[in-house]
C-alpha cells in the first residue's frame, strides 16, 4: 500500500464534511482505489448492515482482491478518536461474521481521519495499525 494518498479538491476548501470528502472520492474512485495500491475494488458506498434493532452504514466498503478480503472504509474530518477505531471494529466484525465467505481472509478496515490540517490514513485490523498520510489537493 502506498504512503501518501492524493485526492482533487474541487470544493477548494480545507473545512469539508464526510459527504463531501466521500464524494470527492466517488467522483473519481478508480484515482482513488489506485492511490491506496493495487487489487482494490469497488463494492458499494453506504453499505446498509443492522446491528442489533439499529441500521448502520458503512462509508465504503471495499474488497481487496490481493489480500482476498473485503475492506471497510470509514471518513472522519475530524482527528483520530478511539470512538473511531471501534466503529470500525464493529464493522469489521460484522462483515466477518455476515459477509466474508470461508477461505476469505479477516477484513481489513482504514480509517480517513484529520490530523493537523492534512488527512491521515488508519490501516486498522484487530491486531495491527498501520498510518499513511492522505492529502486533498
Amino acid at each position: 500500500m502506498k504512503n501518501s494518498i492524493l485526492i482533487k479538491n474541487k470544493f477548494n476548501t480545507n473545512n469539508i464534511s464526510e459527504k463531501m470528502l466521500q464524494q470527492l472520492i466517488l467522483e473519481d474512485i478508480p484515482s482513488f482505489l489506485d492511490e491506496l495500491g493495487d487489487g482494490f475494488t469497488f463494492i458499494k458506498n453506504e453499505f446498509k448492515i443492522k446491528i442489533g434493532s439499529r441500521y448502520n452504514y458503512i462509508d465504503l466498503l471495499l474488497y481487496n482482491i490481493n489480500f482476498n478480503c473485503y475492506v471497510v472504509v470509514e471518513l472522519k474530518v475530524t482527528e483520530l478518536k478511539k470512538e473511531h477505531v471501534g466503529q470500525i471494529e464493529i464493522y469489521m466484525n460484522y462483515v466477518d461474521k455476515n459477509i466474508k465467505q470461508i477461505g476469505q481472509n479477516p477484513t481489513l478496515g482504514i480509517i480517513i481521519c484529520k490530523k493537523d490540517n492534512v488527512f491521515i490514513m488508519k490501516y486498522v485490523t484487530n491486531e495491527n495499525i498501520f498510518e499513511r498520510e492522505y492529502q486533498l489537493l
